[in-house]
């Protein structure tokens, strides 16, 4: 069976929004087998993703060129019998891989000194498109992107999904709100916790048996907490780091709906096509927008943004401090109306 390696982006947001290139690319060779190669952080999103029938985990440490390992498990992947590859990260480190593994078609962007490395060159000429189209472009010839790819599409399926919420002390019978406060870019990205405790509350108020599930990364815990201080413990769960990625996608498939800051967590339920109110400040709405059938995506659109940065270079975060509680809600609340 011919086999074709997709070289998965090391962030989670950016393999979501990738997962339209498979749907092509399936679509064209419908028998040949599609593995990912992706960094174990990223893994469980591939996993999560039909099109994929195997997700290699890189062994490699992030940064490092480790020439002699990318070479070994090169000549590992020469005994799969690749047709083509497809690198998505721009780098020279990861484009070495095929290219030693003898891969003969090798699809990326230009990228950093990768001429002959990739023999199916793609040229960034729009610098401003959006993430989807942007990876869907390289399904094709090197020319004009599709002009309407397919969403991105996840699925969990209900018994797992229900299990793991049980779990981690969530009733999967009764109505899941999930917040992600968190954003791995930066603090810029981020909704104060107020404005999140605030909109929990009306949550409550208008379905008292919802529960409000935080989830994020270890690093996202106290933010939760400060979440939960502002709210009162009631019917809130605070699941960041307690959570695998693999679980907490399975609990965002369980989600009413889901209120999230520009993540990488935003971006799978939108694949899972949860309803989803999308938070931006100092990234633009336009680049990386949610896909559900239920999509809301709130930015204030100030002079200053998007200025995507990891923190405000202007020191007051107008972009998300601004835009309180009660504008999301307006949007939410008809969501919640048949809990």
């Amino acid at each position: 069976m011919m086999r074709t390696l997709v070289i998965s982006p090391n962030w989670i947001g950016d393999a979501v929004m990738a997962q339209p290139l498979l749907q092509l690319l399936k679509r064209a060779h419908p028998d040949r087998a599609i593995d990912v190669l992706a960094p174990p952080s990223v893994a469980p999103v591939w996993r999560a993703m039909r099109e994929v029938d195997s997700v290699l985990e890189t062994p490699f440490r992030h940064g490092a060129l480790q020439l002699r390992e990318r070479w070994k498990y090169a000549q590992l992947l020469r005994t799969k019998g690749y047709a083509d590859a497809y690198v998505l990260p721009n780098t020279l480190k990861y484009a070495l891989i095929p290219w030693m593994a003898r891969i003969p078609v090798r699809v990326g962007y230009k990228g950093e000194m990768r001429h002959g490395l990739i023999n199916r060159m793609h040229h960034d000429d729009q610098p401003k498109r959006p993430m989807v189209p942007f990876y869907a472009a390289l399904a094709a010839a090197p020319g004009p992107a599709p002009v309407s790819p397919p969403r991105p599409a996840m699925e969990v399926g209900d018994s797992r999904s229900a299990a793991v919420c049980a779990a981690h002390g969530v009733d999967p019978a009764q109505s899941i709100v999930v917040f992600a406060p968190g954003a791995e870019f930066g603090a810029a990205k981020r909704w104060p916790a107020r404005h999140f405790a605030a909109l929990a509350q009306e949550v409550l108020a208008v379905s008292p048996g919802a529960q409000v599930v935080l989830l994020g990364s270890p690093k996202d815990r106290e933010a939760c907490e400060e979440i939960i201080a502002l709210t009162g413990p009631a019917h809130m769960f605070n699941l960041a780091g307690a959570t695998k990625l693999d679980e907490a996608i399975a609990v965002i498939a369980r989600a009413a709906t889901v209120v999230a800051n520009d993540s990488g967590l935003l971006h799978i339920a939108s694949a899972l096509n949860r309803p989803v109110m999308a938070l931006y400040g100092p990234t633009d709405p336009d680049h990386a927008p949610p896909f559900s059938d239920i999509a809301r995506s709130f930015s204030l659109r100030l002079a200053c943004s998007p200025c995507r940065q990891r923190e405000c270079p202007l020191g007051h975060h107008d972009c998300m401090e601004k835009m309180d509680a009660g504008v999301v809600w307006r949007e939410l609340r008809p969501v919640l109306t048949p809990l």
